[in-house]
């Protein structure tokens, strides 16, 4: 195991103390991914967090539209790309949803260094820590309501854009 010394660095680990971070630190698995390589797909099943430890990624997210009957154009948007310098996570969003699938694929675009944690360890550790895992599920809270608010600001730019496009 090795130690992240920056783990409290990550979002969804603010405000924890270092004896705190000690017990996810004990859980943690790194693993590291060559440039190219698909970290997981949108709709694989998301039993884990990532942190990007070091590296850039891109999420993307698949623009499934059908052109005819029976012919869809299933190609990916890419959303955002992270750098490993703001300390992103990733993998938020299957943790709390009751169907626990990724709502968007990871590439890495550099190798990539990350540490993983699996979702089960996640939640025993909070579980048996309510004070932790209150600040984490707040945090982790926080992260996916402000990935919801942007969402929105994209969905209405784009209606905008498209009913301007309409009137013409």
């Amino acid at each position: 195991m090795e130690n992240i010394k920056n783990l409290g660095d990550f979002r969804v680990f603010s405000d924890l103390s270092e004896d705190q971070l000690n017990k996810f630190q004990k859980k943690v698995e790194i693993r590291e991914f060559k440039a190219g390589t698909t970290i997981f797909e949108e709709g694989d099943v998301g039993d884990s967090l990532y942190l990007l430890l070091d590296g850039e990624v891109e999420i993307n997210q698949a623009l499934t539209m059908q052109l005819s009957k029976g012919d869809y154009d299933t190609r990916e948007k890419s959303i955002i790309r992270l750098s490993s310098d703001i300390s992103p996570c990733f993998g938020e969003m299957s943790l709390l949803g009751n169907d626990d699938k990724r709502t968007a694929g990871v590439r890495a675009i550099s190798d990539c260094k990350m540490a993983v944690i699996m979702k089960d360890d996640l939640f025993s550790i909070c579980t048996e820590n309510p004070e932790l895992g209150y600040i984490v599920m707040r945090n982790v809270a926080a992260i996916v309501t402000d990935n919801l608010i942007k969402a929105n600001q994209n969905v209405l730019k784009l209606t905008t854009a498209f009913s301007l496009i309409l009137e013409k």
